[in-house]
């Protein structure tokens, strides 16, 4: 695959991760768990993030001590920490950057295949990087709401490929 093309799209997911843990440090302990669920929305985030990443999605299983909860339609036993939620993200980060900056013209035209879709892995790139960017507003906006600021745009990742 075009490495302009490859760097291009690390560039931008990249930013998006880079908003995403924006959020996560900006976030006070006194919005962490109240009822709009922030840590909630994080989690789901990154666990999606992982799971879009994943090149056997059917297996797929999150590491320690994250579980499959976001499958079965409940919230986790408990509430994870921030420090374990950036944790996450540094795994997303580094399964996203090794799964791009390794993108070749087949691996992007491979199928990603679970029970609802069956898709190029270059779609699904393109759809993870869309659900990551959306969680990334709700948290602002929940960060406007509860603290009247929120991290600003980041035009571009901070980290090359």
């Amino acid at each position: 695959m075009n490495q302009v093309v490859k760097e291009s799209l690390w560039k931008q997911f990249g930013a998006s991760l880079d908003m995403l843990e924006n959020a996560l440090i900006a976030c006070p302990d006194a919005l962490w768990d109240t009822e709009t669920k922030f840590w909630h929305i994080a989690y789901h985030t990154l666990f999606f993030l992982d799971y879009y990443l994943s090149d056997e999605p059917l297996s797929f299983s999150p590491p320690a001590p994250f579980t499959m909860a976001e499958f079965e339609g409940r919230l986790p036993e408990r509430v994870y920490s921030k420090e374990e939620l950036l944790d996450y993200l540094q795994h997303g980060r580094q399964k996203c950057r090794t799964l791009i900056a390794g993108l070749t013209e087949a691996g992007a035209l491979k199928r990603f295949v679970d029970d609802i879709a069956d898709d190029p892995t270059i779609e699904i790139i393109l759809y993870n990087l869309r659900h990551v960017q959306h969680h990334v507003g709700q948290l602002n906006l929940l960060l406007r709401q509860g603290t009247n600021d929120a991290p600003e745009w980041v035009g571009q990742a901070g980290e090359g490929l």
